[in-house]
């Protein structure tokens, strides 16, 4: 009797170290998780150069004199040929131009007054009956080539759209020393700020036709001019590839 109760003693001790021994393992799994946390993924962000927005060349037409992108040379004449803007208004000196234009133009002037320059306009508008003279007579001063290089025939002259006018200053009107005052070298480097370009200079001729008149400004608005600026893009034919 004696040695059986011994033996379950023993069976009991060993019963007990086996639960010891796997609460511990338990223990010890419960620990490993724990200590070991779960990978996390990490997330990736890439980066990438905003695409400048394209210009848009089609906003305003090419081909309509009223447009304040119109196009007009040798090989793209008025239509109609005898068109007339509608709302013109004084500029100084007699001289008339588009209203967006005309107020355009005041700023110019201003501007360039506040740098002690004086800028007048000399020749804004002019009807298609006004060019027949103007043409002519160059015509019969120079002869046709000389008129051709230099003044433009009945309906393909920007004069008629309006947009367009020739400035003096400096001692100079309507005359190449024009491009030689304080006042001409202001107007070529800042007629941009104000919608205007020069529209002929002498390394474009064979593009526009025309020999260079640093007089005579085109305004096509403050967008487009300085997008060209922008791009030294000098000429609307080469801009708008025409």
């Amino acid at each position: 009797m004696k040695k059986l109760f011994m033996v379950f003693g023993i069976l009991l001790l060993v019963g007990a170290g086996l639960i010891g021994v796997h609460t511990f393992k338990q223990r010890q799994d419960n620990n490993e998780l724990v200590k070991t946390p779960t990978p996390q993924k990490t997330k990736t962000t890439t980066t990438t150069n905003p695409v400048p927005p394209v210009f848009d060349t089609t906003k305003y037409p090419t081909n309509d004199p009223s447009s304040i992108w119109s196009v007009v040379n040798k090989k793209r004449p008025l239509t109609p040929v005898n068109y007339a803007p509608n709302d013109l208004v004084d500029v100084g000196n007699n001289q008339q131009m588009r209203r967006e234009a005309a107020d355009a133009l005041a700023k110019l002037i201003d501007a360039a007054k506040t740098e002690g320059l004086a800028i007048q306009p000399l020749s804004g508008y002019r009807s298609y009956t006004t060019q027949v003279s103007v043409y002519n007579n160059e015509v019969a001063k120079y002869g046709q080539a000389v008129a051709d290089s230099e003044s433009a025939k009945p309906g393909t002259s920007e004069h008629q759209t309006g947009w367009a006018v020739d400035v003096g200053g400096g001692g100079c009107g309507i005359e190449d020393c024009f491009g030689t005052t304080a006042e001409g070298k202001w107007v070529a480097e800042n007629a941009y700020k104000h919608g205007f370009i020069v529209r002929y200079t002498a390394p474009k001729q064979s593009i526009t036709g025309y020999r260079a008149e640093p007089w005579h400004i085109r305004y096509i608005g403050t967008e487009l001019s300085e997008e060209m600026h922008k791009q030294q893009t000098t000429t609307l034919e080469e801009f708008f590839k025409l």
